[in-house]
């Protein structure tokens, strides 16, 4: 059964914690006496008229469950991206709302793929505004990815139930509540350490705190139209490094280390594989530059920085990875499908599920040597149920397919097949940049308005682990 009346008191409410978080920029815009001020207060005017009655209409106890997580979290994002594109609209500094729409929906799903052209040109306050959405976003997927997916049963998340300690009632309510209270913390805190080292190695508060919000939700919109290499820094370069790695990281493994237990990190398999893929990757693409553009065109720092934003999805630039061999590129799309590990705040299939299926497909391949023989998954000290491992193939399989439609889609719109492949890629993974005519020194502002819609559906899917949109399609969910 829906609780519709528990749905829109929890909806509304989140509308009313937006006009809370607009405060932020207009105070930005206001400090700036910038003309975007006005444009702030009209959508907090709206979000007041839309979200107040209907919050102060559905009063009462909030009783939740799997149905409702499922409409909550889909609708949550997708009113947040509706209500949030209004500053850029309304100050007409993105005068198209199927941009700003494009632009907003990128943001709170920590994608970063842009229609801006020259990002430079907008004031103080919608910049803030614009990275302000990835930090929020972020939080969200935080507390999706280790709260609410592991119950709701989504593509193999189970595995995480017992991450976080808390309650683990069948309703969702108390088990959220208790999540967030404790990854917030350490989010926060990760956030202001960020700051303050982006603050010391020579950037302006301001600078240091749009790429912080960017870099812990794996969000990649910078405040500059050249990326996080206009600051043309390895200092900075190498803490942005850092951070995206922390950021793509369970964020479970960084609550322990708070509490001192540090050496969880080299615990848990998945860090592991992560850290092992980045060193990999970071090799081969510097072999293949330097065997095929020479030492001239090398730069080891701007390779590392690349890898880790991609695999991170992030999507962050230091340099144009259009300009790298087509092996390079070839590896840094495998690397968008890797994505981070599961509990952190990157996109992309999750490194955890690439773990589990490799083990799977070898287990397979033993038992065609051993026909009589049981063969168990295990991901360290832990084994996997069979209805788990079933779960995530699903998972992938659907994955695979809808980024297949994906491209076929784009193609349609009269598009290359290097763009088709970039953008499909770039936005159901959740990193931004892609190839082609959207790659990192370009943008989206060329694509059709149908294409721009289709990419943002692509987003909202791909970060909310595609199980979650598509299962609102399927009629059975509506019956009682």
């Amino acid at each position: 059964m829906i609780h519709y009346r528990s749905i829109f008191h929890v909806l509304s409410a989140l509308l009313l914690f937006m006009i809370v978080v607009l405060i932020i920029p207009l105070l930005i815009s206001f400090n700036f006496a910038e003309p975007d001020e006005i444009a702030f207060l009209q959508t907090m005017g709206v979000l007041l008229i839309v979200a107040l009655p209907l919050f102060l209409l559905t009063r009462g106890e909030v009783t939740l469950d799997i149905k409702d997580g499922f409409l909550i979290v889909t609708l949550g994002w997708t009113l947040y991206a509706l209500f949030g594109a209004l500053p850029f609209y309304f100050s007409g500094f993105i005068p198209s709302y199927t941009d700003a729409f494009f632009e907003t929906m990128s943001g709170f799903t920590t994608t970063g793929a842009s229609i801006l052209t020259d990002i430079e040109a907008l004031p103080e306050g919608l910049l803030f505004w614009r990275s302000l959405t990835h930090w929020l976003g972020g939080m969200g997927i935080i507390l999706l990815s280790l709260a609410i997916l592991p119950l709701l049963g989504i593509g193999g998340m189970q595995l995480f139930k017992a991450e976080v300690p808390g309650p683990t009632p069948d309703r969702l309510t108390p088990r959220i509540k208790h999540t967030a209270e404790l990854l917030w913390v350490v989010y926060v805190a990760i956030s202001v350490i960020e700051a303050v080292a982006l603050k010391l190695a020579g950037m302006n508060w301001f600078d240091a705190w749009c790429h912080t919000f960017g870099t812990m939700a794996t969000g990649g919109f910078s405040t500059k139209n050249a990326s996080v290499g206009a600051f043309n820094s390895g200092l900075i370069d190498y803490i942005i490094i850092v951070f995206m790695i922390i950021a793509g990281t369970n964020f479970s493994l960084h609550y322990r280390a708070f509490k001192g237990k540090f050496f969880s990190y080299f615990k848990d398999p998945e860090t592991l594989t992560f850290m092992a893929i980045i060193l990999a990757a970071t090799v081969f693409i510097a072999i293949d530059i330097l065997s095929i553009l020479g030492y001239e065109q090398f730069s080891f720092r701007h390779v590392l920085f690349q890898v880790v934003s991609i695999i991170t999805t992030t999507g962050y630039g230091t340099s144009d990875y259009e300009q790298w061999p087509i092996l390079s590129k070839v590896v840094l799309i495998i690397l968008m499908y890797f994505g981070g590990c599961a509990g952190s705040t990157g996109g992309g299939m999750k490194i955890i599920r690439s773990i589990i299926l490799f083990k799977f497909a070898i287990n397979q391949v033993k038992q065609l040597l051993h026909p009589n023989a049981v063969f168990v998954v295990r991901v360290g000290k832990r084994s996997v149920p069979q209805e788990i491992v079933t779960n995530i193939a699903g998972f992938t399989l659907l994955y695979i397919l809808l980024s297949i439609i994906g491209v076929l889609f784009m193609s349609g719109l009269g598009l290359n097949w290097e763009t088709c492949i970039g953008s499909v890629a770039a936005t159901i993974n959740n990193i931004g940049p892609g190839f082609g005519s959207v790659g990192p020194t370009e943008n989206y502002a060329h694509l059709p308005l149908i294409g721009k819609w289709f990419l943002s559906f692509l987003m909202l899917a791909g970060r909310l682990e595609i199980y979650t949109v598509l299962v609102l399609f399927v009629p059975i969910f509506w019956k009682r």
